[in-house]
């Protein structure tokens, strides 16, 4: 063990550190040493609780004074595999944790890199598993994250699969009555619920946009999306599909005993305080129903545009449609692009106690305070078309329609826009051009869409390049050529700090942050259309979608989407890749 004058040196060194990089300022490290002092408190938690410093931060700093590699844990899914190279013990008692397996090389994270007993267990490990020990730092709080969260989901599942066997030979040994299955009563025990209650739980830590609960001819797949992609994270049994699906329609109110036809519900719980609205959706297959529940993150409140992925004359361009005080605006895109999100955005900026907003939408996501939501329910006759009138005799300055899916409701919304009322809607097209002659095939006259029309815009969703692996790299000879080509019409403005002469595009290495895909989050790529005079005029003269984008690009500056996406992947946003993966046509 270090001696006490070897431990008090390396502290001091350490405070000299943290003022030298710029940590913290020497009146704020003499201030918090006196304070910490006087409440006989360690000096560095004193830091981290009274907010001199950040945990994650101090952790880095220690990194850096020790030159090991700092790696955050928080949001990171340990293999239970990898977990179980080490004892429950060790992690417990030495307050380290293994979180990667690479061939013979095993990744620590450890989280005090003073600790020698720690070290010592690490090279027992090494030599008695033949493993070569890379050393990484993090914080106390990260390591306790990945050790709750890490490695459960099959071991929490397995062991409630082990007490619904039980319960199932309780029962069938006990020859229950007819009147209540052995599977009807299974669904009302704590390990269903807990099976399902983990499955939930791990999504939502995981970040996972859905949960897709799949029926086999073998086995039951438990599946989690997660930036736009599909992960298979859990097989179960088939036995016990009915018994989940059931527990599922309980949470949800949904008919338990209707299994032929699609059911739609939504439930809500609390998560380490934060609200999580599930939205969820029944649908048979031939071997059993198939159940996806969408995650609605409540605590997060809508983003703005900026966290969306506006920005330049596109931003501008939107800025200046909503402070109009009537018209209409367009978001178009296929299913899952995003559309939603930004008009939620949109209307969190106008949420204002002064002007009345009523949405119609299918079905209500987010839930907002001081918004009139109500949900179309075609089976009683509430439609796109029937709520809208209703919402005109509702005294509304905004409104919302979630889709335009037909003449009526077109016309309705177009309507609206001519009579003071400022309307967001959507529209499956593919382009924002391509929005005009959609309303015209709906039977909207070139003469109303003009007077009645303020923007259009089109998005697609593409994957951001994770912060913590993000690397800078030379672009492949076919990705330069699309790069220089998509830049070609590219406003000068547009392309403030890119240098198109030395091309560098940016890739996610992958690690354990991100689980080793390189992408963490998604983003949008816009292209927008301000319906100015000209384009009135070319929307006058029936001219087709691709006339329209035309002389927007050449004469307006138009950025189309894959420009935009090109553009953010130059700044190290996404990768051009994605980009192209998200604009195919």
């Amino acid at each position: 063990m270090p001696s006490k004058s070897t431990t008090t040196t390396r502290v001091a060194n350490f405070e000299n550190f943290l003022v030298e990089k710029k940590f913290l300022s020497l009146e704020a490290l003499n201030k918090a040493k006196a304070e910490s002092s006087t409440a006989h408190r360690n000096l560095f938690d004193y830091l981290v609780s009274d907010k001199y410093i950040g945990e994650e931060e101090l952790a880095r700093a220690r990194g850096q004074f020790f030159n090991l590699p700092y790696i955050d844990l928080r949001n990171q899914t340990i293999k239970k595999e990898v977990i179980e190279t080490v004892s429950k013990d060790a992690i417990s008692n030495y307050k380290f944790i293994p979180f990667e397996v690479t061939g013979n090389i095993l990744k620590v994270a450890v989280t005090d890199p003073t600790n020698l007993a720690a070290l010592g267990a690490l090279e027992f490990l090494s030599q008695k598993q033949n493993l070569k020990v890379e050393i990484y730092i993090t914080s106390f709080t990260s390591f306790a994250n990945a050790g709750r969260k890490s490695g459960n989901l099959t071991t929490e599942v397995t062991q409630a699969l082990k007490e619904v066997e039980k319960k199932e030979q309780e029962y069938a040994d006990k020859s229950v009555a007819k009147t209540k299955t052995v599977e009807q009563t299974i669904v009302d025990e704590a390990p269903i619920s807990k099976i399902v209650d983990v499955v939930l739980r791990h999504a939502i830590e995981g970040r996972a946009s859905d949960i897709h609960v799949e029926p086999t001819e073998d086995d039951l797949r438990v599946r989690y999306r997660i930036d736009g992609v599909l992960h298979s994270s859990l097989i179960l049994p088939k036995s016990v599909h009915s018994a989940i699906v059931s527990r599922i329609k309980i949470l949800s109110n949904l008919k338990i005993d209707e299994q032929r036809l699609p059911q739609d519900g939504r439930f809500h719980i609390n998560l380490d305080g934060k609200p999580i609205d599930f939205r969820v959706s029944t649908f048979p297959t031939v071997i059993g129903e198939k159940v996806v529940l969408r995650i609605l993150d409540k605590s997060t409140g809508a983003p703005t545009l900026d966290d969306l992925g506006f920005s330049g004359k596109r931003l501008e361009m939107v800025l200046e449609a909503i402070k109009k005080p009537h018209g209409m605006f367009l978001m178009t895109g296929p299913t899952g692009s995003g559309k939603s999100t930004t008009l939620y955005a949109l209307l969190s900026m106008l949420n204002q106690p002064g002007v009345n907003i009523v949405t119609l939408e299918d079905p209500v996501e987010y839930f907002m305070d001081g918004v009139n939501q109500a949900q179309v329910r075609p089976e009683i006759g509430l439609t796109f078309a029937s709520g809208l009138r209703s919402i005109l005799r509702q005294d509304p300055n905004i409104i919302m329609v979630g889709e335009i899916r037909d003449k009526e409701t077109a016309e309705l919304a177009v309507n609206s826009a001519l009579t003071g009322h400022l309307v967001f809607s959507t529209l499956h097209t593919n382009s924002a051009a391509g929005a005009i002659p959609r309303l015209m095939d709906m039977g909207i006259e070139p003469f109303l869409l003009t007077a009645s029309l303020n923007l259009v815009a089109a998005q697609r969703l593409v994957r951001k390049i994770c912060d913590k692996c993000i690397s800078e790299t030379k672009p492949t000879e076919g990705i330069a050529e699309i790069i220089r080509n998509e830049m070609a019409t590219v406003k000068p403005e547009e392309l403030e700090g890119i240098d198109l002469k030395t091309i560098k595009v940016f890739v996610g290495r992958g690690c354990p942050v991100c689980g080793n895909t390189g992408y963490k989050g998604r983003i949008g790529i816009y292209e927008v259309i301000n319906i100015n005079s000209k384009i009135q005029e070319l929307i006058n003269e029936h001219l087709p979608a691709a006339k329209i984008e035309e002389y927007a690009v050449k004469e307006e500056g138009m950025l189309l989407m894959r420009q935009d996406g090109i553009l953010k992947a130059l700044r190290g946003l996404t990768t051009v890749e994605e980009v192209v993966r998200a604009t195919k046509d």
